[in-house]
């Protein structure tokens, strides 16, 4: 199906309607995932990114991380039930590809 998503979104808000705090919550939980580069440089998974939606803070997560390590994709679905965070699905595959070609051709890729 072309329209599937790829990937899913945690929220920062909870389903109450909250704002989850701390307010780097993302970044943290994104950083669990993280690793130093040969530059000396943390960088995020591919994987699992921050993101700001609306004026959310969220997290993405490429759902291909199930396949390549389950454990760290039950945590995360885990960690946003056990906050209550709002997920949501994230981008079809059309749009993922859009977007990478665009990171691509800024040289973030």
């Amino acid at each position: 199906m072309p329209d599937t998503p790829v990937e899913f979104v945690i929220q920062g808000t909870t389903e109450a309607g909250k704002t989850f705090r701390p307010s780097d919550w993302a970044e943290r939980l994104c950083g669990v995932m993280a690793a130093f580069g040969t530059d000396h440089q943390l960088a995020y998974s591919p994987y699992v990114h921050p993101i700001i939606s609306n004026g959310i803070r969220c997290v993405v997560v490429d759902i291909r991380l199930e396949g390549i390590e389950p454990m760290a994709y039950r945590f995360l679905l885990s960690f946003a039930k056990g906050n209550d965070l709002k997920v949501r699905p994230g981008r079809p595959p059309e749009r993922t590809k859009l977007a990478e070609l665009d990171r691509a051709s800024h040289g973030d890729a």
